[in-house]
């Protein structure tokens, strides 16, 4: 008897704990495909997984020098013309507002899942977000508004760009 009020017990909490997760994915869900309008709770998680995703310090132009101040309305438009030159050749941080407005919802999970591109784009962190997660990205990025031009695009390695670039790996300190 005392062991199923604990079993009892234990699952109410497990409820109780969960619940709201079930929820909000509920809802994430709900918006899936565009058949609803996103809820402020997903666009706030878009908002949330690009700042911790760290986006802005490549997709957005001086961003890094602005020290994160750089308006919203600018944000995700690509990396201008900064580039990040290495082994690979040079590449440049694409416009993804220009990117996810070329997509479905669907078709961004499927992608942001298998997608592997050059350095120093971190692919393999996104790969791993969860559906929920990449919905929820698609639904914040899409709600910033114009999605503008491409960027530059990437150099091979016998190609000189033209400055400003990131050398990557920096090179040696000379004596």
């Amino acid at each position: 008897m005392q062991k199923r009020h604990a079993l009892r017990e234990l699952a109410l909490a497990i409820i109780l704990a969960i619940g709201p997760c079930l929820a909000n994915s509920a809802e994430i869900q709900a918006t899936k495909s565009g058949s609803g309008k996103p809820s402020a709770t997903q666009i706030e998680r878009g908002r949330y997984m690009l700042t911790v995703g760290n986006c802005n310090d490549c997709h957005t132009a001086g961003f890094a020098q602005s020290d994160g101040k750089t308006p919203e309305k600018e944000w995700l438009l690509g990396s201008g013309p900064l580039g990040f030159r290495g082994p690979w050749g040079t590449t440049y941080a694409s416009n993804l507002r220009l990117t996810l407005s070329k997509m479905t919802e669907d078709g961004w999970v499927k992608y942001a899942k298998v997608f592997k591109t050059r350095p120093p784009m971190p692919w393999f962190a996104v790969n791993r977000w969860l559906d929920s997660d990449l919905r929820a990205f698609y639904q914040y990025v899409k709600q910033l508004g114009p999605v503008s031009g491409p960027v530059q695009a990437y150099l091979p390695p016998d190609k000189e760009p033209n400055p400003p670039f990131i050398q990557w790996p920096a090179p040696p300190k000379s004596k």
